[in-house]
């Protein structure tokens, strides 16, 4: 009986991986599409193949012969949301032993079959970087995720064209890591053990170098040192929690002196200090939480919803973040439309929630806008992604459907009820030996 069930299991596997690299072209036609690297095209075709967007355009664009067609006359086409800071699937980082531990990886704490990344395909988040906490001055290194149907946590890595896993490292300053020691108990000790660590992290990379591959001269291997190291090389974006505007331009500080690629996150009193931030060769752009209703941190005391829009007219490259779970994932796009109540451009507002925050995560050539070539990451919606009363229809990640408000099993997850908080993915063994479907779909 088992080998008849293990036989069932991998035909059904093997079906699935097949409708994943499904070689037909799918065309979505009638939608008003909001390509974001262009204007939006009122009755647009979208065509998809192999995951990749093939072509963006009008009515009468060619679509190619056997494309499955997608009627979406009365919808809204955009691009899958990118969130560049979320805690979704129970990551976990750095311990109490130290406030600096770059050697942690998100990748070796996250559930791939959290109700929490459900939540995110239902607010139509296709890529997100998921970050260990920020009580720390250093607690890990974060990961770029794709939201993907996942079974196991390699199904949502992003791997760039070396075969590294994407992802960054995360920092924080301000109240967070400030602590009982070992932590430091200021600002200006807090500080002192960023340089310090990063000095260490700039000899042992000078005696790697020297050694030039000789085993006999090389250091021992600091795992530690390593992934500074990586920061100082510019291979790793560092993904800066802070808030005060003294804290922010103490992050300027030594970002400048080590010559960071750093992206400033949560920038409360970003608004005190735009002219700074956008002055700063070193500083990507910053990731702002909108926060609408009182009480939090002190030093979150100044937050002012116009923040975002104060940025970006002032040069900063700026995307929005839930921070989930502070901003439930499933309401990403609000904070583009606050962002345009307090004065924002409405352009700028989406591409904030998209291409802005591929950019700030070095993803931007292959998510983050409707292009031809980039992956086939998109949403569909009931109507402006501006409005209140719009619902979030369909999430697509490289041309495969993920979520689907139509389906029952799916629309719990952005309406909440029993069911809800379950977890999920394809089939696996019980405890008995035989197998047992944990909310698998098989289209």
């Amino acid at each position: 009986m088992r080998s008849v069930l293990i036989r069932i299991y991998t035909g059904l596997l093997f079906s699935h991986l097949l409708l994943w690299g499904q070689p037909s072209p799918i065309a979505f036609t009638g939608a008003r599409v909001i390509p974001i690297a262009g204007p939006e095209i009122e009755n647009g075709v979208v065509v998809v193949q192999n995951g990749r967007i093939l072509s963006v355009g009008p009515a009468n664009s060619a679509i190619p012969n056997g494309a499955q067609r997608v009627d979406l006359r009365g919808k809204v086409l955009m691009p899958g949301l990118v969130d560049s800071h979320s805690h979704i699937g129970q990551p976990e980082g750095a311990d109490s032993s130290s406030p600096f531990q770059p050697d942690v990886r998100v990748l070796d704490s996250l559930n791939p079959r959290a109700a929490s990344i459900k939540r995110a395909r239902a607010g139509g988040i296709t890529t997100v970087n998921v970050m260990p906490g920020s009580g720390h001055l250093l607690s890990g290194q974060t990961l770029y995720l794709k939201l993907r149907e996942s079974r196991i946590i390699d199904d949502l890595l992003i791997r760039l064209s070396d075969g590294t896993i994407a992802g960054g490292i995360k920092m924080a300053n301000g109240t967070n890591p400030r602590r009982p020691a070992p932590f430091p108990g200021t600002r200006g000790k807090a500080a002192a053990i960023v340089r310090e660590q990063y000095i260490r992290a700039q000899e042992y990379a000078a005696k790697v170098k020297v050694a030039n591959g000789d085993a006999a001269k090389l250091p021992p291997r600091d795992l530690r040192m390593e992934a500074l190291g990586e920061a100082l090389a510019g291979k790793r974006i560092v993904q800066h929690h802070t808030h005060r505007h003294d804290d922010i331009l103490t992050v300027l500080r030594l970002a400048d002196e080590f010559k960071l690629k750093v992206v400033l996150h949560h920038v409360s009193d970003g608004w005190m200090v735009a002219r700074e931030v956008a002055a700063s060769p070193q500083i990507l752009g910053a990731s702002v939480i909108v926060i609408d209703s009182p009480g939090g941190k002190l030093e979150a005391k100044d937050a002012a919803l116009d923040t975002a829009g104060v940025m970006d007219r002032a040069g900063v490259l700026v995307g929005f973040h839930t921070d989930d779970g502070v901003t439930d994932s499933r309401w990403f796009l609000r904070s583009a439309a606050l962002g345009v109540r307090t004065g924002m451009d409405r352009r700028k507002a989406l591409e904030a929630v998209t291409i802005a925050n591929a950019r700030l995560l070095a993803l931007d050539h292959r998510v983050g806008s409707l292009t031809p070539g980039k992956d086939a990451d998109l949403i569909i919606l009931s109507g402006d992604p501006l409005s209140v009363y719009t619902h979030i229809e369909q999430t697509w990640v490289e041309g495969r459907k993920v979520w689907d408000r139509s389906v029952a099993a799916d629309r719990i997850f952005a309406t909440g009820g029993p069911g809800a908080a379950a977890e999920g993915g394809l089939m696996s063994l019980d405890e008995c030996g035989g197998f047992s479907l944990l909310g698998a779909r098989f289209q």
